[in-house]
C-alpha cells in the first residue's frame, strides 16, 4: 500500500502505486494523498508533496490536519519557509484547527 511504502520510507514506489491508483476507476481519497504526501516529505521531496497537496484541493478533497503537516513538514525540511508559511495561512484560513506541529514546523 502506499502508507506502507511511507512508513519504509520508499517515497518513490509510492508514488507509482498513487499514480496507478489514480489510473484506475478508483479515485484517490485523502488518505491516499496524506500518505503519498507524507512519503514524498520523507523522502525530503518537497515540490513533489506540494503539488500532491494542491492536486488534492483541485480534486475537490478538503486537506484535513495530517495533509496540511505533511505538507508543512516537506517544505520545512527543504528550507521553504515561505511555501510552509503560506500552507499555514490557508490553514487558518480555510478555517481548520491549527496544530502543534504546523506552528513547530512553520516557525523552525
Amino acid at each position: 500500500t502506499i502508507s506502507a511504502c511511507e512508513k519504509g520510507g520508499q517515497w518513490q514506489l509510492a508514488l507509482g502505486l498513487f499514480v496507478a491508483l489514480q489510473q484506475t476507476e478508483l479515485l484517490p481519497d485523502v488518505i491516499s494523498y496524506n500518505s503519498a504526501i507524507s512519503a514524498c516529505a520523507k523522502g525530503r521531496r518537497w515540490q513533489l508533496a506540494l503539488g500532491l497537496f494542491v492536486g488534492m484541493q483541485q480534486m475537490n478533497l478538503l486537506p484535513d490536519i495530517i495533509g496540511y503537516n505533511s505538507t508543512i513538514s516537506a517544505c520545512e525540511k527543504a528550507g521553504q519557509w515561505q511555501q510552509a508559511s503560506g500552507i499555514r495561512v490557508g490553514l487558518l484560513q480555510n478555517g481548520r484547527l491549527s496544530h502543534v506541529v504546523s506552528y513547530s514546523s512553520t516557525i523552525s
